[in-house]
């Protein structure tokens, strides 16, 4: 039997499955018969258990991990949440009822926002699977032990199980749920282990010890297949490996064409671990760390010092920053606090940043400011750009205070109609795909009943990212790529086929795309490009870019 969904990475691995237990069953609907103060004092204790517990997890899993655990703790530790579990409780149900309700009261209304407040939905069901079992006295569903290697196979993995997975043990992911932004594809890329997302129903066929052969490069699971087909995979999986480790150099193309690799990055702590995988410069900064946790905008004084600290570790390099890209669907009270029916078309990124200018121009002073005391050669770029208009307001302010190199993002499909226009004015245009994907296919990306649409090989994706690559070729000006798509190996090589002059991604990622590239010329790239394009599905363009 084969299977197919959405390849991360180019990794191959083979072994036994083992699948993810199901979760807890619903609590019982029933009427309490313990009195009300002892099933709410038991739910508080279950709340500070738990909560207790995810930050501890965070602690051992440090980085990007902590952060997630620590925001999953601060749901369990809610006071709304604790108060409407209360008072369900004083209305005569369970402890365990009234735990499920009032969370899948509040999952609901995140899923109702869509875009990142979607995302946390599902992280908000984990802690509520966790505080149910708390209560029963039994363990939460988690991630089989075995001590042998093995693939995971799930519905899609909560943060929680995630952190602390053993990848000494877990040779891959393959999961029902989820697309190329998914949590599951974003740690696999940030892991560098071979991941299938978005299988569908045929993952269920999957049971327990089944021998099988996952090829994200091909985006296929091979199952019921012999230990010697599983033998030899597991000789390619060394392979890759071994290329994987091979010495860093710049990103080039076979015949010596240059493509810059850069890094994404969250915070100036991740500089170094950048550096230390090869990161030519960042491709994206993302400046949300400093305004998403806070009540009021931060001072020009206090966002300066992250910005020269980050530019500091990479002097005589580029680095792209990214403006705020907040609004309805990364709520800021500061910014916009008007509930929107429809956030992710609402006032996000410049058009949010336009309405409250001060703050916009408070982050470009503080940019100019920490560009003048560095030596690292500082781009920044707006994001949710949609015209050649929105373009000009954004350069002309940016040169108005003195930064040298201004550019925006190109995430919205208008923007590419007309992208000769844009690049008049702007120095250069960076491609977020994961939005750009979006905003094509008309499916929220962190939405997983349509994460099938969320694959950046759509052709119309594609047709899009070859007419910003034409404009910037006409206009001599760069075109990068900042989404995760530019992590992807094969998709790597069609988009500097599509004329994409260099990549940024999760800094894991690094390796397995300078490898990529090595294997072909520019015109062997043009010709993947081509035959992509030419491709009716994703999964059609997938497999004729690939080959």
């Amino acid at each position: 039997m084969e299977l197919t969904g959405i390849g991360v990475g180019r990794g191959i691995a083979a072994g036994p499955i083992k699948r993810m237990p199901e979760p807890l069953a619903e609590p019982a609907d029933i009427q309490r018969t313990a009195d009300a103060e002892t099933e709410i004092a038991a739910a508080q204790h279950s709340l500070s258990e738990v909560g207790q517990w995810l930050r501890e997890r965070g602690v051992k899993a440090g980085g990007e991990a902590k952060d997630v655990l620590d925001a999953q703790a601060l749901m369990a530790g809610d006071p709304a949440l604790a108060k409407d579990i209360a008072k369900r409780i004083e209305s005569g149900k369970t402890a365990e009822r009234a735990v499920f309700d009032a969370f899948s009261s509040f999952q609901k209304m995140l899923e109702s926002m869509g875009g990142y407040m979607g995302e946390r939905a599902a992280d908000l069901a984990d802690v509520a699977q966790r505080v149910i079992a708390s209560l029963r006295g039994v363990p939460a569903p988690g991630v089989p032990e075995s001590d042998e290697p093995f693939i995971l196979v799930a519905h899609d993995l909560a943060p929680a199980d995630t952190a602390l997975l053993d990848f000494t043990k877990v040779y891959a992911l393959v999961t029902r749920d989820g697309g190329p932004t998914s949590h599951t594809a974003i740690l696999a890329r940030a892991k560098s282990i071979p991941a299938i997302v978005g299988v569908g129903a045929g993952a269920e066929e999957l049971s327990d010890d089944t021998l099988v052969v996952v090829n994200a490069g091909t985006s296929t699971i091979s199952a019921g297949v012999s230990q010697a087909e599983v033998d030899a995979a597991l000789i390619k999986r060394a392979e890759w490996l071994e290329a994987s480790n091979a010495p860093i150099t710049d990103g080039a193309l076979k015949d010596g064409h240059k493509v810059p690799l850069l890094a994404n990055l969250g915070s100036p702590k991740e500089a170094a671990g950048a550096i230390a995988l090869g990161a030519e410069g960042v491709g994206l900064f993302r400046t949300e760390f400093l305004f998403l946790d806070s009540q009021t905008a931060p001072t020009v004084a206090e966002q300066e010092a992250q910005y020269t600290e980050l530019l500091a570790a990479f002097p005589g390099k580029k680095v792209v920053v990214r403006a705020l890209d907040a609004g309805a669907d990364k709520p800021l009270a500061f910014l916009n606090a008007d509930k929107e029916e429809n956030p992710a078309l609402g006032l996000r990124g410049l058009r949010a940043l336009r309405v409250k200018e001060n703050i916009l121009r408070d982050q470009l002073t503080a940019l100019v400011n920490a560009q003048n005391k560095t030596e690292a050669d500082l781009w920044v770029m707006a994001p949710m750009v949609a015209d050649a208009e929105e373009t000009d307001y954004f350069v002309g302010l940016c040169r108005e205070l003195g930064l040298r190199v201004p550019g925006v993002m190109a995430e919205v499909p208008s923007l590419a109609l007309v992208a000769e226009q844009v690049l008049e004015s702007a120095d250069f245009v960076s491609i977020g795909t994961n939005d750009l994907t979006q905003y094509t296919m008309a499916a929220d990306r962190m939405l997983g009943t349509v994460g099938s649409y969320q694959d950046p090989w759509h052709p119309a994706v594609l047709r899009l990212i070859k007419e910003l690559g034409v404009a910037g070729k006409a206009t001599g000006k760069p075109v990068g790529v900042c989404g995760e798509a530019a992590a992807d190996p094969n998709l790597a090589i069609v988009l500097v086929g599509l004329g994409v002059t260099t990549l940024s991604m999760t800094p894991a990622a690094l390796a397995d795309v300078r490898a990529a590239l090595l294997t072909v010329t520019l015109e062997e790239a043009q010709a993947r490009a081509a035959r992509a394009l030419n491709g009716r599905t994703a999964a059609q363009a997938r497999k004729l870019g690939s080959e």
